[in-house]
């Protein structure tokens, strides 16, 4: 079997136009390409048809985190910059970008938010370390007053984009990315799910600048994963292992869900430990990773050259997915963020 190593594996161009905006609406409505492992067909449904093609005893697992509004102005030396909170290392210290950031050394002060905080490091991948006097919760408390959701780049700002870029279960303050396959999910849609006797459960991954930043290197063993705050509930641990005791399918709400799942069970020796897990992952799945807990994925169409990309290829293999997007382009799907969807299942 031919390994996709290089980057240049994940690639394909992509018409500006199919760049979604904003969500369709209702959310139920938005495309979504459906293949089966056994099966070369590419089925064309909608999101409101997950309820015929997931089945009674089957376990879908969502993402519950919440997007802060990351993104503020601030001042230092002067000046005035972006600062992008990224995540707290401790109670008093985060990592975040500055923008621009090379003038600011070690010692340094930022204003921001009407308080101050120092710069304690600069990592050489422009990530900077900085000290707030305040606790976490009262920085986050001040980023609701002060700060912007950080809507993806390639998303034109608006009131309406910044809006939608939550789900409707977001739970979990942390995240700097919305999970978003999870976005096409309404309450309803949910409470039909349920009814028909498909389980839910929810995990917590907060995403991370990695979801921003793009491969830099050719081969995909040469690239560093960025760690990300996840959490799985040993009761959700208990109702994967006792969906596929009886022969149900768990189905991932997108890769932020394949990440904590196999990331954790990628460190316990293919097995989710019992008593959960809460801790920081940086698995990189590419190709020659062992899948051992998801058997289906509901994903969004990725970036090209990402490494969600390469996760959706290495799961159902790199030319079926790269053939899809193909697929997809011809029917006008609408891509990333926002965007239509695929459901992988076995």
């Amino acid at each position: 079997m031919k390994e996709f190593s290089h980057i240049n594996d994940y690639d394909y161009q992509l018409l500006p136009e199919l760049i979604a905006q904003v969500p369709v609406n209702p959310p139920e409505s938005a495309k979504m390409m459906v293949l089966f492992r056994e099966e070369k067909d590419v089925n064309h449904k909608k999101i409101g048809d997950l309820v015929d093609l997931l089945k009674n005893g089957d376990l879908l697992i969502l993402n519950n985190t919440k997007v802060f509004k990351a993104r503020l102005t601030g001042k230092a030396n002067n000046r005035s910059l972006e600062v992008f909170l990224l995540r707290a290392v401790s109670e008093y210290v985060w990592e975040v970008l500055l923008r621009p950031g090379r003038r600011i050394d070690v010692g340094d002060s930022i204003e921001v938010m009407g308080i101050s905080c120092v710069v304690e490091k600069k990592h050489p991948d422009g990530v900077v370390e900085v000290i707030f006097l305040q606790s976490i919760a009262e920085v986050i408390e001040l980023t609701e007053k002060y700060g912007q959701v950080p809507i993806p780049p390639y998303i034109d700002e608006s009131k309406e984009a910044a809006n939608s870029y939550q789900t409707v279960f977001a739970d979990r303050v942390g995240s700097v990315a919305a999970p978003t396959a999870g976005l096409h999910f309404t309450s309803d849609l949910l409470n039909k799910l349920q009814n028909k006797g498909i389980n839910i459960a929810y995990i917590t991954l907060h995403v991370g600048i990695g979801t921003f930043r793009p491969v830099k290197t050719d081969f995909l063993e040469d690239h560093v994963m960025h760690a990300e705050w996840a959490e799985v509930d040993k009761e959700v641990v208990k109702s994967i292992k006792s969906t596929k005791q009886q022969g149900g399918r768990v189905v991932a709400v997108g890769t932020t869900v394949v990440r904590s799942l196999e990331g954790v069970a990628d460190l316990f020796e293919g097995q989710l430990p019992n008593e959960g897990f809460f801790g920081l992952l940086s698995t990189f799945i590419k190709p020659g990773f062992a899948f051992k807990v998801i058997d289906g994925l509901l994903t969004n169409f990725h970036l090209p050259k990402s490494t969600l990309l390469v996760l959706v290829s290495t799961f159902f293999g790199r030319d079926r997915i790269m053939k899809a997007y193909s697929e997809a382009i011809a029917q006008e799907y609408r891509f990333f963020s926002f965007g239509d969807a695929m459901l992988l299942l076995p």
